[in-house]
């Protein structure tokens, strides 16, 4: 897998993810700190806010960010969104109300919002061979896996020296080098052939993406991977601390072993995408969350949770790392920012929902029937997925164009049907082919 990092231009970008998301969990942790100074009990409230706005601003933003992404030269977009999070960052120390807090969080998530499906969709034009794109997926996933467990590690190490209020320095540290590291390398920016007005090129990723089957099945199954991720980053303290009685250190080895099991998957993809369909590997991922999910319901100590998360995690990397596939071969290369947006904002759009739910029920309704409510959310998406995903999706199609004139130049070599023209190409939702095939 490391082979890929060969690659100068995709070397330059990952460093440049890995330190960006360093600094953002050095911010987590800090943010956390800050509430309590702010709040004190209230806490909990100031960061459950908190989420809501990131989740909000993740949801709007991304698609209107990406109709710019298209007439924006990316290096530059990318740059100068790296700029914004560290002057965001800069002024969260001197934070002192927590109406200041809930601004700048929206300021950061924004430019996040704008930044990440950017950057994803630029990965594919890197890395135009299929096998390195698939490699490229699995270190990315490994990447978030080590920054959830390495940055709360650093942030400890680091707060027995300094004060939290420095370690905001640390992600404006982060997000300077990983502007330094994007300056450092030419990227491709694809123009648009076509003139667009700003709705049209707002909505055209929602538009792609809710008409091709395969990502309609990614959307059911994205909503299988937060019912479970949700279970696991909102109950996991209540699980260990007010039901095993357990300390945070306890904790945190929980969530470390559901990013061990995620990054084991990570590490196991390539070889296995190589040999696997997309889908039979996606659909199997989110059966293990369901499967663990049901299982929890029967949980009654720490070492049964232990194995319940390591299982969660597998499935979770398994369902959710090879997206980045289906969306690169769904669109073409301009409308790749576009479509990496709708993914970004649709998915989550799904945490949006699960995240509360999650917590609302463990807490009326207790872990056991929230662990079964999940598990059925979950099975129902998996079977939503199934159906909409047709197990037989090739690349290339034949279709029939009753709408073209016979002297359109993308009908070159069709044959002629009746009223219409009919030939086989790779096939992708475009302004020639708005809608999907009937029947496949």
């Amino acid at each position: 897998m490391l082979q890929i990092l060969a690659h100068r231009t995709y070397r330059h970008l990952f460093l440049a993810q890995v330190i960006a998301l360093v600094g953002t969990g050095l911010a987590t942790v800090a943010l956390g700190l800050l509430a309590y100074e702010l709040a004190g009990a209230e806490a909990g409230a100031v960061l459950g806010t908190a989420l809501a706005i990131k989740m909000i601003a993740y949801v709007g933003v991304a698609p209107v960010a990406a109709a710019f992404a298209e007439r924006l030269p990316r290096r530059a977009m990318l740059v100068s969104l790296d700029l914004v999070r560290a002057a965001v960052a800069l002024f969260l120390p001197f934070v002192t109300e927590i109406w200041q807090v809930y601004v700048l969080i929206f300021m950061l998530q924004w430019a996040s919002a704008a930044f990440t499906p950017t950057f994803q969709a630029t990965i594919p034009d890197v890395l135009p061979d299929d096998k390195e794109y698939t490699r490229a997926l699995s270190l990315s996933r490994l990447a978030y896996d080590l920054e959830s467990v390495a940055s709360p590690m650093l942030a400890a190490a680091l707060l027995t020296v300094i004060s939290f209020h420095s370690l905001f320095a640390g992600t404006v540290i982060g997000f300077l080098v990983s502007a330094a590291l994007v300056m450092s390398v030419a990227l491709p920016s694809p123009t648009s052939t076509e003139r667009r007005g700003i709705y049209e090129r707002t909505t055209r990723g929602l538009r792609i993406y809710l008409a091709t089957p395969r990502l309609k099945g990614l959307l059911a199954l994205n909503l299988a991977v937060s019912a479970a991720g949700s279970m696991v980053i909102v109950n996991t303290v209540v699980l260990v601390q007010a039901k095993f009685g357990l300390t945070q250190s306890d904790t945190a080895i929980a969530l470390a072993v559901f990013g061990g099991g995620s990054m084991i998957a990570a590490l196991l993809l390539p070889r296995l995408l190589d040999k696997t369909p997309d889908r039979a590997a996606m659909l199997a991922g989110a059966t293990v969350l369901v499967a663990s999910l049901f299982a929890g319901v029967f949980v009654w100590n720490y070492w049964q949770l232990l194995l319940l998360w390591a299982l969660i995690g597998l499935g979770y990397s398994l369902a959710q790392t090879p997206a980045g596939r289906l969306l690169r071969r769904s669109a073409h290369r301009q409308d790749r920012p576009a479509l990496f947006a709708a993914q970004f904002a649709l998915s989550h759009a799904c945490w949006l929902i699960t995240y509360p739910l999650a917590g609302w029920l463990g807490a009326a309704m207790g872990l056991p029937a929230t662990f079964a409510a999940l598990s059925v959310i979950a099975a129902a998406a998996i079977v939503t997925a199934a159906r909409l995903w047709p197990a037989h999706d090739p690349d290339e199609i034949e279709h029939i164009h009753e709408k073209l004139g016979h002297d359109h130049p993308h009908l070159v070599g069709a044959t002629r049907v009746g009223d219409g023209h009919r030939h086989v190409h790779v096939f992708v939702i475009d302004s020639h082919h708005p809608d999907w095939p009937a029947g496949r």
